[in-house]
């Protein structure tokens, strides 16, 4: 996305009115679940002891998990950990087998209409027409929510996601970065409070990929709640939040530097004419002056090496212990 186009979706809607010809800009004032009413809430999303059995077959085994309101948060794990069976639940798609869940406070199943005034689901696949046009794909879907005004809506968001000049190609011309955008403006064009997308930016060009994550960051910025499922452990960085489901249990809960923190530094400290003495130790900063402590920062140490586990590392680590725990 172009850097013009961020500014003017964070602004205040008084800024924006003047900047754009029309009056109202992408999201809806009337959703069943007002701003003001959701950001009282702490929690945009709550999950309780949440199973789904197919058969024999476990797909979820008692998620729990709490989503505070404007995060982005990111559901880790490999493909089968049951990420996408996750989400269809919590968009009213899928009935668990058991536990409770709530989006907004609202129940997805028994408030499912209401609920989907409120929320965009962009699944993994693209959901799209292939022989009708950007506009025409994003106003079909506009109209599935009875939008007032919904052409100027439908102006707005492809503006927003970078699509004005090839709003009326048809969608079977996009390349498959393209077709993910045209599914973004989809789910923005009634103003959801809170975004589901599955897998988004898979099989994109890096470049792509990271105007996706601008483009995330500023809505969590205008207060939507992102629910963003991923395999890919570098974008786990750039959540607010992060749980990893392995097997349908979530395994792991926590910010992404407190992940980081649980894995070790190795530090690498050189003395001249001495070599090299190596300390593996935890990953706090506390850790590290205490490892530095006995060295009271002499003359001859001229040179310092932290050496820290990636992400990747720390995660597939907790894996591992997980499931020789288990």
């Amino acid at each position: 996305m172009e850097q013009r186009f961020l500014p003017w979706f964070k602004r205040s809607y008084n800024e924006r009115t003047r900047d754009l010809s029309t009056r109202r800009h992408i999201f809806s004032a009337s959703a069943a679940v007002s701003h003001q009413e959701w950001r009282g809430c702490m929690e945009a999303i709550a999950v309780r002891a949440l199973t789904k059995s197919y058969g024999s077959f476990e797909a979820l085994k008692g998620v729990e998990m709490s989503v505070p309101q404007g995060a982005v948060y990111g559901l880790l794990g490999p493909n089968g950990a049951g990420k996408s069976t996750l989400i269809k639940a919590l968009v009213g798609a899928l009935r668990p087998s058991g536990g409770e869940m709530r989006v907004l406070g609202l129940d997805p199943l028994r408030d499912r209409s209401q609920l989907r005034r409120c929320i965009g689901y962009m699944p993994q696949s693209a959901a799209l027409y292939g022989d009708l046009s950007a506009r025409d794909n994003v106003r079909f879907f506009g109209s599935a929510h009875g939008l007032p005004d919904l052409d100027r809506r439908v102006r707005e968001v492809l503006e927003f996601t970078d699509l004005s000049d090839r709003a009326g190609d048809a969608i079977h011309t996009f390349s498959g970065g393209m077709k993910r955008r045209v599914s973004l403006a989809c789910v923005l064009v009634h103003r959801p409070r809170v975004l589901f997308l599955d897998e988004p930016t898979a099989a994109v060009d890096p470049g792509l990929r990271a105007r996706f994550w601008t483009t995330f960051r500023d809505l969590a910025d205008d207060g939507v709640t992102l629910f963003i499922s991923t395999h890919l452990m570098d974008e786990a960085l750039l959540c607010d939040e992060v749980a990893v489901l392995r097997q349908g249990r979530i395994i792991i809960h926590d910010t992404p530097k407190g992940i980081l923190e649980r894995g070790l530094t190795r530090v690498v400290v050189r003395r001249s004419g001495q070599g090299c003495e190596e300390h593996i130790i935890g990953g706090h900063p506390e850790d590290l002056a205490q490892a530095l402590r006995s060295y009271g920062l002499a003359q001859d140490v001229d040179a310092v090496e932290v050496r820290r586990d990636t992400l990747e590392t720390v995660i597939l680590s907790l894996i591992e212990r997980e499931e020789v725990r288990v």
